[in-house]
């Protein structure tokens, strides 16, 4: 796997599981949310297990049926095209 692809993939699964803790946070707060589709996106374009890992961890989207499939579904696309590199 090129080394450029695995940076690639260690950001932007860092930066969707930061996104699921400050939603989390905002959430409790009250306060002005990251919109859905954006975390959404994120998860598609290769932050799937950041996402995973998010709301485990913060126990954030965990009842919301369209978070539950589409990370998942995410998750298993990028590990099929991770493993036929």
């Amino acid at each position: 796997m090129p080394i450029n692809l695995i940076i690639y993939l260690i950001i932007i699964n860092i930066f969707s599981f930061i996104l699921y803790g400050i939603d989390k946070y905002k959430a409790k707060k009250n306060e002005w949310r990251i919109p859905e589709s954006l975390l959404l996106t994120i998860s598609f374009l290769g932050g799937s297990i950041g996402s995973n890992l998010g709301m485990i961890i913060f126990r954030h989207k965990t009842k919301k049926m369209k978070f539950k499939i589409c990370n998942t579904l995410f998750l298993f696309i990028h590990l099929y095209i991770i493993k036929n590199l």
